[in-house]
C-alpha cells in the first residue's frame, strides 16, 4: 500500500500542479496522502520531515536565489540584457536570426541572468529579428530554449545557475566540476540544436512558410506575466517570479555592449578565482566548531564562491548604471522579491521528496535505482531524470534526488574511485532533459512569452532542448565511464 500511496500522491501533485494548483499547499498535502496511506504518523512528518528538510533547503540556498534574483532584476532594468543582444543581433545579422538569439541566450545566462528574465527580454527582440529574416515565429520558442535552458544551465563549467549550484554540497564540488565533460556536453547539446533548428529553417523556406504572428509581442508578454496560472507554474521551475518583471522601471538608453557585459564577466571570473585560489588558501577551522555546524569547506565552497561572485557582480553593476537605472531602491525591491516564491516552491517540492523518501517503501524504490545495469553514472542519470521529468522543475528534480540517494551515491564513489565531480556534472545534465516535458513551468511561460502554442513550437523544444540534452547525457555518461573525470 505504501508504494501505491507513493503513486497516488506523486500522481496527484503532478496533475493538479498542472492545473495551477499552488504548489505550496499541494506539496505538504500530498506528501501527507503518502503518509497516511503508509500508516505513518502525519504531524510529524509535516513539522519534522517535511518542514526540516525544506527549512535546509532554504537555508543551504535562499542567498543564491536572492542575489541571482536581483543581479538579473538590475540586469533587465539597466537594459544590459537587451543592450547584449542587440549587439549579437548586429554582429550576426537577420541571415544568422537564430543563431542571434541562441547566443545571446547563452551569454546572459551563463552570466548569471535569471532564464525568464531573459525570456522576456529576448521573445520581443526575437519578433522583430525573425520577422526580418522572414522565418516562422513558431521556430523562436526552441531556439531561445536552447540558448537560455540547456547547455548553458547545466553543462558550461562555472555557470552561476541554481541548478549547477545543488549537487555542490552533497558531492563537495564547486561550479567547475568535470569542466572537460561539460564542454563536452555542451558542444553537443548546442551542435545538435543549431543543426535540428536550420534544418527546420530551411524547410519552412522551401515550403514558402514565413513569419505569419499576427499579434503584438509586447502586450502578449505583459498578459504572461499578469497571469495567474502561468506564475504557479513558472516558479515551481526557476528562480525568479514573472510577477516582477517590468517593476522598478527601466532605462531609455541602453548601455553600450561593454558595459552591458562588464557584470557577467565578473560573475565568471570572480567564481573561478573563489573557488581555485581565494577559498582553498584560507584558514576556515571555525568551520569545525558547533558555532557553525560542524560543516567542512567543501560542503559550503562552492555556494560561497557563487555568492560572492553574483554580490561583486551586483556592485559592479549599480556602480556602472547608476546614473541610468531610474529607481535603484525599487529595482533592489522588486528582484528581491522575485526570489521568494520560487524558493518557497522548490523548497516545498523538496519537502515531499522528503517525505516519500522516508516512508519504508522508498527503499525498494532506491533498491531499484542502484541495481540499474551500466553502474551508478547511469543510474544517476536515470533518477535525475525521471524526478525532474515528474516535478516539472530540474531544481526540485535534482534536490529530491540528491536528498534521497547523494550519501549513497557518494559512498560508492569513494568504493570504486569515481570522481564526485563527474558524478555533479552528469547529475545535473540529467535534470535539464526531461524537465521540459509539457507540464514544465518554463515551457508554459516560455510559450505564453512567446505567443505560440504547445502544437506550433513544442516539437521543436523537445528536439531542441531535450533530444539533444539526453544525447549529450548519454555521451557524458559512456566518456566519464570508460576514461573517468576531465
Amino acid at each position: 500500500m505504501s508504494i501505491l500511496g507513493i503513486l497516488i500522491a506523486l500522481g496527484l501533485l503532478i496533475w493538479l500542479a498542472y492545473r495551477g494548483w499552488s504548489i505550496l499547499l499541494l506539496a505538504p498535502l500530498c506528501a501527507m496522502i503518502a503518509a497516511l496511506l503508509a500508516g505513518q504518523p502525519l504531524l510529524a512528518h509535516w513539522t519534522q520531515t517535511f518542514m526540516g528538510s525544506a527549512a535546509g533547503f532554504v537555508a543551504q540556498f535562499f542567498p543564491i536565489f536572492l542575489l541571482g534574483a536581483v543581479f538579473g532584476k538590475l540586469m533587465e532594468a539597466s537594459g544590459s540584457v537587451e543592450a547584449i543582444a542587440n549587439y549579437m543581433t548586429e554582429k550576426l545579422g537577420t541571415s544568422r536570426a537564430i543563431l542571434a538569439i541562441v547566443l545571446a541566450g547563452a551569454f546572459v545566462t551563463y552570466g548569471g541572468v535569471s532564464l525568464f528574465v531573459a525570456f522576456f527580454v529576448l521573445a520581443p527582440m526575437g519578433h522583430a529579428l525573425f520577422k526580418a529574416a522572414n522565418i516562422p515565429h513558431r521556430l523562436m520558442p526552441a531556439a531561445i530554449m536552447l540558448g537560455a535552458a540547456s547547455f548553458t544551465m547545466t553543462a558550461m563549467p562555472g555557470t552561476p545557475a541554481i541548478q549547477n549550484a545543488i549537487p555542490m554540497p552533497f558531492f563537495g564540488t564547486n561550479a567547475f566540476a568535470a569542466p572537460g565533460i561539460g564542454i563536452l556536453a555542451s558542444a553537443i547539446m548546442l551542435g545538435f540544436g543549431l543543426w535540428w533548428l536550420k534544418l527546420r529553417e530551411s524547410k519552412a523556406r522551401l515550403a514558402g512558410e514565413g513569419y505569419a504572428f499576427a499579434g503584438v509581442c509586447e502586450e502578449v508578454a505583459v498578459a504572461a506575466a499578469a497571469d495567474d496560472v502561468i506564475r504557479e507554474r513558472a516558479t515551481t521551475a526557476r528562480e525568479f517570479d514573472p510577477e516582477e518583471i517590468g517593476k522598478g522601471g527601466r532605462v531609455s538608453k541602453l548601455p553600450p555592449f561593454h558595459i552591458a557585459a562588464l557584470p557577467l564577466v565578473v560573475v565568471v571570473v570572480v567564481n573561478l578565482l573563489m573557488s581555485f585560489v581565494v577559498l582553498p588558501n584560507i584558514d576556515v577551522s571555525y568551520l569545525a566548531t558547533d558555532a557553525f555546524g560542524n560543516t567542512t569547506l567543501s560542503a559550503v565552497a562552492g555556494v560561497w564562491s557563487v555568492i560572492v561572485a553574483l554580490f561583486l557582480a551586483i556592485l559592479v553593476l549599480v556602480a556602472i548604471n547608476f546614473a541610468r537605472l531610474p529607481s535603484i531602491r525599487a529595482t533592489l525591491d522588486a528582484g528581491a522579491n522575485a526570489s521568494v516564491l520560487p524558493i518557497i516552491n522548490v523548497a516545498s517540492l523538496v519537502g515531499f521528496g522528503a517525505v516519500v523518501a522516508a516512508l519504508p517503501a522508498f527503499k525498494a524504490v532506491t533498491d531499484w535505482v542502484l541495481s540499474i545495469e551500466g553502474g551508478p553514472l547511469v543510474s544517476l542519470a536515470i533518477s535525475t531524470n525521471i524526478l525532474a521529468a515528474l516535478t516539472g522543475s530540474s531544481s526540485g528534480g535534482l534536490t529530491i534526488a540528491l536528498d534521497a540517494l547523494g550519501p549513497t551515491y557518494m559512498a560508492l564513489a569513494a568504493e570504486i574511485g569515481l570522481d564526485p565531480g563527474l558524478m555533479h556534472r552528469v547529475a545535473v545534465i540529467g535534470a535539464g532533459t526531461l524537465d521540459s516535458l509539457p507540464h514544465s513551468g518554463a515551457v508554459v511561460t516560455l510559450l505564453a512569452v512567446v505567443g505560440t502554442t504547445p502544437r506550433e513550437s513544442y516539437f521543436d523544444i523537445v528536439m531542441a532542448a531535450m533530444v539533444g540534452p539526453i544525447i549529450a547525457l548519454v555521451a557524458v555518461v559512456i566518456v566519464g565511464s570508460l576514461v573517468g573525470s576531465f
